[in-house]
C-alpha cells in the first residue's frame, strides 16, 4: 500500500526529468555529443525560478527566463567547443562548474532557496500530484510537438544532419559549428525549464540538486529506448520513450526506496539502472545475431547433406 500511495508522486516526478531526459536526448542522440553541463543548467533553472518566484515576479516570466538562462549556458558550452577546440565533455565540464558559482550567486549565497506555494501560484507542487501530472503531461506534449515542428525546419534539418554527419554536412556547406551551438542552446533551455518545474514541485531550489543529473537523463533515454525496440523509432516516438523512461526510472527508484535501501546508496542505485538499460539493448542484439547465425549454420548442414545424397 504504501508504494501505490507514492506513485502519483513518482509520475509526476518523473514526468519532470523525462522532460530534463528530452534535452539530453537532444545533445546526445541528436547532435551526438555527450554534453555535461546538465548538471548545472538545471539547477540555473531552478534557481531562477526559485528567486524571481520568491521576489513576486509571475509564474510564466519565471519558466520563460529559466529557459533562455540555460540556453545561455549551453550557448557558453557550445562556443567553448566549436570556437576554441575544447572537446564537448570537457567543455561541459568547464560550464558546469562555472554555472556552480553562478548558481550560487542567483541564491545569494545560501545552499537553498525556499518557495511558497501558498503566495505563489505554482504550476506542480508534491502536495497536489494528480494536478502536478496534468500540467506537466500538457508542458511534455507542447515540447515534443514543438521540437517535432521545429526538427523538421530547414534549420532543424541540417542541426539532424550535423549529428548524423559532420562531414558530409560540411561539405554540402552547412555550418556545422553554429548548429552544434544552437542544439546545444536548446537542450539546455529544456534541462533548465525542467529545473524550474522541480523547484516548483519541492518548493525550493537547492544548490547540490543538480548532482547525478546526467545519469538520471541517460536512464530516461536508455529506459525508454529499450522499451519501445519493437516500435519504429521515429522522433516522436523516441522523445514519447524518453518521458516514459523517466518514469519508469522513478517509480523503481521510488520502489526501491520503500524496500529501506539506505540513502547512501541511492546515487550507485542510478548507475546500476543505467549500465542494466545499456546492457539489454547490446545482449538483445547479441542474442539474436547467435540464433540467426545457428539457423544459417542447420541451414547450410541441411542442403549439403541433401546433395551429398
Amino acid at each position: 500500500m504504501p508504494f501505490i500511495y507514492a506513485l502519483p508522486g513518482a509520475v509526476a516526478e518523473g514526468l519532470i526529468w523525462g522532460l530534463m531526459g528530452i534535452g539530453v536526448y537532444l545533445s546526445f542522440k541528436i547532435l551526438d555529443i555527450a554534453d555535461m553541463t546538465v548538471d548545472g543548467s538545471i539547477v540555473t533553472g531552478a534557481c531562477i525560478c526559485a528567486v524571481l518566484l520568491a521576489n513576486g515576479f509571475p509564474i510564466w516570466l519565471s519558466v520563460v527566463a529559466a529557459f533562455i538562462a540555460g540556453a545561455c549556458a549551453g550557448f557558453v558550452a557550445g562556443l567553448l567547443h566549436t570556437a576554441f577546440g575544447i572537446p564537448s565533455i570537457l567543455a561541459g565540464i568547464l560550464t558546469q562548474l562555472m554555472l556552480y558559482s553562478v548558481n550560487l550567486s542567483i541564491l545569494g549565497g545560501k545552499s537553498l532557496v525556499a518557495i511558497n506555494p501558498r503566495t505563489n501560484n505554482l504550476l506542480v507542487h508534491m502536495s497536489n500530484n494528480p494536478r502536478s501530472i496534468i500540467v506537466m503531461g500538457i508542458f511534455v506534449a507542447a515540447t515534443i510537438i514543438m521540437l517535432w515542428l521545429f526538427f523538421y525546419t530547414e534549420i532543424g534539418l541540417t542541426i539532424k544532419s550535423t549529428g548524423d554527419n559532420p562531414h558530409m554536412s560540411r561539405a554540402q556547406g552547412v555550418n556545422v559549428k553554429l548548429n552544434q551551438v544552437l542544439g546545444l542552446a536548446i537542450s539546455n533551455g529544456i534541462v533548465a525549464l525542467a529545473g524550474a518545474m522541480l523547484a516548483q514541485y519541492k518548493g525550493s531550489a537547492n544548490i547540490n540538486d543538480g548532482r547525478g543529473a546526467i545519469v538520471i537523463g541517460l536512464a530516461a533515454i536508455f529506459i525508454g529506448l529499450s522499451v519501445s525496440l519493437r516500435i519504429k523509432p521515429n522522433f516522436v516516438v523516441s522523445m514519447i520513450g524518453v518521458v516514459g523512461g523517466g518514469i519508469v526510472y522513478y517509480i523503481v527508484y521510488n520502489f526501491v526506496i520503500l524496500l529501506g535501501l539506505k540513502t547512501e546508496f541511492l546515487k550507485m542505485l542510478s548507475a546500476i539502472i543505467v549500465a542494466v538499460f545499456l546492457a539489454v539493448p547490446y545482449l538483445k542484439k547479441e542474442h539474436f545475431t547467435k540464433q540467426r547465425n545457428l539457423r544459417s549454420n542447420k541451414t547450410k548442414i541441411r542442403i549439403g547433406g541433401e546433395k551429398n545424397a
